[in-house]
């Protein structure tokens, strides 16, 4: 039996927008919108209670930020590294923008969160908003 020509153009539908770079800035926005929608409302003590789960001596928590962030920023200390030594950014004149921008977008979101968090028991997460700054401009700049 013959697949229907509508299931081959779901089919090559579904292929394309996977193989699209907009896929992972749309699933990354979506995520977003679920964690802000669930962290406010009835469901904020399950889904605590599921980043909490322990799994092999560690939370999810623990794996995604000490196992999955650390391949995430692998690959884009690689993709730096290609572009420093072959791409657009080999010449200094290239590089000067994006060095700026990329000490600004540790400073100002840190300084930011000090700012609004100093004295609390909350200042020492200083470091989670320069990180999450990178995974965010990625995916809005691959929108």
């Amino acid at each position: 039996m013959r697949p229907t020509n509508n299931r081959i153009k779901l089919t090559e539908l579904f292929s394309e927008f996977f193989d699209s770079e907009k896929t992972g800035g749309f699933m990354l926005v979506i995520a977003t919108a679920l964690s802000l929608i669930l962290a406010n409302s009835v469901w904020e003590a399950g889904n605590t209670h599921f980043w909490n789960i322990e799994l092999g001596g560690h939370t999810l928590v623990q794996w995604i930020n000490d196992g999955l962030m650390t391949v995430f920023f692998l690959l884009i200390g690689l993709e730096l590294e290609r572009e420093i030594y072959q791409g657009e950014l080999s010449g200094i004149k290239n590089t000067s923008l994006p060095i700026f921008g990329a000490v600004g977008g540790m400073l100002v979101p840190s300084g930011l969160f000090l700012l609004l968090n100093f004295g609390t028991d909350t200042q020492s997460g200083a470091g989670i908003p320069m990180a999450t700054d990178i995974a965010f401009a990625i995916g809005v700049l691959s929108l």
